[in-house]
C-alpha cells in the first residue's frame, strides 16, 4: 500500500499551494445546517483559481518533478476536466507544455479552461479510460511524461485541503468525500492520520459508477459500467490499485449517490449558499442528505470541491425543480 504523507510533508507542501492561491474557506452554512438537521460545514474548494481542489495536486506534482530534476519539456494526461485542469495550470507555470486528452462529449465549458490555460487538447474514446489509455499510448509512442490521475504527489497537495479544513474544524465527527480515482479520499485520510483526529471519512460514490465499491466489496479491483451523466469527475471505470489499498483500510464506509440525489443537492446548495456546484461537488452533500437520521447531532463536513458545471446543465438542473 503507498503511504500517506506525513503532517511535515503536508505542511511543507502548503508552501507550494500557498505560493500559488491562499486557504480555502470553510462555512457553516445556517440554511444548509436547518436543512440537514444537524451542523453542517462545507470546504470551499470551488475557490480555487480553477475551480476545484484539484489543483492542489497538480501543483505538487510539477514541484515535485522540479525538485527532483525530472521536469519534462512536455507533460500528456488524461480527465473529464478538473485533473486536466490542474495539470495545465500547473505546467504553465513552469513553462512546461501539455496535452490533455478528453473523451468525446466532454463538457465544453472544461474543455474551454483546459484550452484557455495554454493545454493542447485531444478528444479520443467515450470514457475517462478510454482517454487514460490513448494518452499512456501516446506517451509510450512519441515519449513523453504521462502524469496519471492518482500518484503520492498528487495526494500530497489535495491534503493541503483537508489539513486546512480539520484545523479549522476540530470538532467534525464525520467527513463525507466523494470518489473519482481516489486522491481527494486518500488525501482526507492522509490529514486525519496525520493530525491523529478522529473524524470518520465516508467515500462517496455514484451509483452509476461502481467501481470502488464493487471493489471493496471483492478485495480486488473491479471494472465496472459508467452510466452517470451529471457527476462526471466521479465517472471512472477501473479503480486505481494503489488507491484502493488506502480506502479499503480507511474509511468508515461508502455511500451511493445516484444522479437525482446529486441533481437535489446541486440545487439544495445553489439555494442555501448561492453557490455552484458541478456533479462531483455536490455529491457529499447528497451523501449527507441520505445518512441525515444518523447524524443527529453531529458536526458534519462536506465539500464543494468543485463548481465546473456548464451553464446549460446547471439551467436544467435548476429549471428541473421549477
Amino acid at each position: 500500500m503507498t503511504e500517506l504523507p506525513k503532517l511535515a510533508q503536508i505542511e511543507a507542501a502548503t508552501h507550494t499551494i500557498y505560493a500559488a492561491f491562499g486557504a480555502t474557506p470553510q462555512y457553516c452554512w445556517p440554511t444548509l445546517s436547518q436543512r440537514l438537521g444537524t451542523a453542517c460545514w462545507v470546504k470551499h474548494e470551488n475557490h480555487t483559481p480553477v475551480g476545484a481542489f484539484k489543483v492542489r495536486g497538480g501543483l505538487t506534482y510539477f514541484e515535485h518533478l522540479r525538485s527532483t530534476g525530472q521536469l519534462p519539456q512536455t507533460v500528456i494526461s488524461a480527465t473529464r476536466g478538473n485533473h486536466g485542469q490542474s495539470i495545465a495550470y500547473a505546467a504553465a507555470r513552469h513553462g512546461v507544455a501539455c496535452t490533455i486528452v478528453v473523451p468525446k462529449g466532454n463538457s465544453s465549458e472544461k474543455n474551454a479552461a483546459m484550452r484557455a490555460l495554454g493545454a493542447q487538447l485531444i478528444e479520443h474514446g467515450h470514457d475517462f479510460q478510454a482517454a487514460r489509455e490513448h494518452a499512456q499510448s501516446m506517451a509510450l509512442e512519441q515519449g513523453l511524461h504521462m502524469v496519471p490521475s492518482f500518484h503520492p504527489a498528487l495526494v500530497l497537495g489535495v491534503a493541503t485541503g483537508w489539513l486546512e479544513f480539520l484545523r479549522a474544524v476540530p470538532a467534525l465527527d464525520v467527513l463525507y468525500v466523494p470518489i473519482g480515482l481516489g486522491s481527494g479520499a486518500c488525501a482526507a485520510l492522509a490529514a486525519k492520520q496525520a493530525l491523529g483526529h478522529q473524524v470518520k471519512v465516508v467515500g462517496v460514490v455514484s451509483t452509476h459508477a461502481t467501481t470502488y465499491a464493487d471493489s471493496m466489496a471483492a478485495g480486488c479491483v473491479v471494472e465496472a459500467p459508467v452510466s452517470t451523466v451529471l457527476a462526471d469527475g466521479m465517472a471512472v471505470r477501473r479503480a486505481d490499485p494503489q488507491a484502493l489499498a488506502i480506502l479499503q483500510n480507511g474509511l468508515d464506509h461508502l455511500v451511493q449517490v445516484s444522479d437525482a440525489q446529486v441533481a437535489q443537492a446541486m440545487r439544495d446548495l445553489y439555494t442555501d449558499t448561492h453557490n455552484v456546484a458541478e456533479g462531483a461537488g455536490a455529491a457529499s452533500f447528497a451523501a449527507a442528505w441520505t445518512e441525515r437520521e444518523q447524524l443527529q447531532g453531529l458536526v458534519v463536513g462536506t465539500t464543494l470541491c468543485g463548481s465546473n458545471v456548464d451553464a446549460s446543465v446547471m439551467s436544467q438542473v435548476l429549471q428541473a425543480h421549477a
